[in-house]
């Protein structure tokens, strides 16, 4: 396992200087978040700018990308728009060497059988270019409950799970129910989450519930060795300065390493 950086912990900056900034805290890794609604690089410039896409990267500090965050926004993945980015997204990923790619899973209330269609389609495309396709846990989409994130990955050919546990605190889950999900994860985001995810989904470090000591040895259990992404967000309201947290998380999380 390894530390990295969520591009978004900067996504108020322009792209080049979130990179800069991510490698003058001594960041060696980036998951970077490829967003039609953000602010840094978008799938439809990936599409139609493939080679410029490229070149920002490359030519930014010697960062090496852990992982693709993909938001494709409103597109329907039948939509041939769709498939154009989706495409592009996963030369743009062997280009960089990048493994995993994170989409969002289908909204609350999408019927489980035509998110299976769906994902098995897109999980299909990734594996035959050695890619691995991953959806995020989310309590706005179907893995906001464990049993269907934990069926999804268990319908879906080479679908792996992005884990986020602050969407988990605060429910009526059974600590069981998210603990069975490990063995699926192929990256995972980190911040820290009051007991009222609602009012302080994003608090300082060390003022939550997350257990990063446990959260470590059950993916050492489950021979993980990506990932464990410092993921607090400069977009969410928050009381104090984020850049301080992610610097705080960054230690907290290599002392567990």
């Amino acid at each position: 396992m390894f530390v990295a950086c969520s591009s978004l912990c900067f996504s108020k900056q322009p792209l080049e200087m979130a990179l800069r900034r991510m490698a003058e805290m001594e960041f060696f890794k980036a998951d970077l978040a490829i967003q039609e609604d953000g602010g840094h690089l978008k799938p439809s410039e990936v599409a139609d700018h493939f080679e410029a896409a490229l070149h920002r990267i490359r030519n930014g500090p010697s960062l090496t990308l852990s992982g693709f965050l993909v938001d494709f926004g409103t597109l329907d993945s039948r939509d041939p728009v769709f498939r154009k980015r989706y495409d592009a997204v996963r030369r743009f990923a062997k280009a960089l060497t990048v493994a995993v790619i994170t989409i969002p899973a289908a909204p609350l209330g999408t019927p489980f059988d035509d998110e299976v269609k769906r994902l098995t389609n897109l999980s299909s495309l990734a594996m035959r270019e050695g890619l691995v396709l991953s959806v995020q846990t989310d309590r706005a989409t179907l893995t906001a409950d464990p049993c269907a994130a934990l069926a999804l990955c268990q319908s879906v050919p080479g679908l792996g799970l992005t884990f986020d546990p602050s969407h988990y605190i605060g429910t009526a889950h059974a600590e069981k129910d998210v603990d069975a999900l490990y063995p699926h994860v192929e990256n995972v985001l980190l911040r820290d989450t009051g007991k009222d995810p609602q009012t302080s989904f994003q608090v300082r470090i060390g003022q939550g519930q997350i257990e990063y000591g446990r959260v470590v040895n059950l993916l050492e259990r489950a021979k993980y060795d990506r990932a464990l992404t410092v993921a607090v967000y400069d977009n969410l309201e928050s009381s104090f300065e984020t850049e301080v947290e992610v610097r705080k998380l960054k230690l907290l999380l290599e002392s567990q390493l």
